[in-house]
């Protein structure tokens, strides 16, 4: 199984058992910074997935791209503390 398709799974499983996440994300292209967020996926498609976070006080969608997973432009802390098993 190649390394991206090891990432969909991953996300794909957190969707269907646990959607709620926390995160951390350090993107430039979109403007996008968020560290230790509470999220929830909404939608696992197959080059992205999409999620909600409320951190400025209302809720915001954001899709986000699996590849950002691998670079470590984008952190999912239940996939980090499960690698750490």
């Amino acid at each position: 199984m190649y390394p991206l398709d090891r990432v969909k799974a991953q996300v794909k499983r957190l969707y269907e058992t646990n959607p709620q996440i926390h995160l951390n994300v350090s993107l430039s292209r979109p403007r996008l910074s968020l560290q230790n967020t509470q999220a929830v996926i909404k939608g696992v498609y197959a080059h992205i997935f999409t999620i909600e976070e409320t951190e400025s006080g209302f809720p915001q969608c954001h899709t986000l791209q699996y590849a950002d997973l691998l670079t470590g432009h984008i952190v999912i802390l239940e996939l980090k503390e499960t690698k750490n098993l």
